[in-house]
């Protein structure tokens, strides 16, 4: 099984929030897992907003060690043209069009998109992938 985990649903893993036990449990359920390099970018934007002192430095390191356990997709060429296609067809948010195009690019079969943000769950769906989070 492999698994592509959105920034949304990777960030419930050092965050308390609605949906972390679910988040929690299918990044530990499936050995695959795969993001991109801007949830880097995305997580670490998101734990300087909504931690600080203790929380947010234990935080970093734990991410720090998850991003060495997934797999991570470059954002090259042509991945920002796919994403850019599906951001037009589908018109979803610019990050959430790369994401989409990362899990596309991987061309597996049965791959779960993990996702806990409702319009990228639906343009998952739409794209034929199977969604869990939302």
């Amino acid at each position: 099984m492999t698994t592509y985990v959105d920034t949304s649903a990777l960030l419930k893993r050092y965050v308390d929030e609605d949906g972390s036990d679910v988040a929690d449990a299918w990044l530990q359920a499936d050995p695959v897992l795969v993001t991109s390099w801007i949830t880097l970018v995305e997580v670490r934007r998101n734990l300087a907003r909504l931690l600080d002192g203790n929380a947010l430095a234990d935080a970093r390191r734990q991410f720090a060690a998850d991003v060495d356990a997934v797999a991570m997709m470059a954002v090259d060429e042509p991945l920002s043209r796919a994403a850019a296609e599906i951001g037009e067809v589908l018109g979803v948010r610019s990050l959430d069009a790369v994401h989409l195009a990362s899990a596309q690019r991987l061309q597996v079969p049965a791959l779960t998109f993990l996702t806990f943000d409702l319009r990228q769950a639906q343009a998952a769906r739409s794209l034929g992938f199977t969604v869990v989070g939302v």
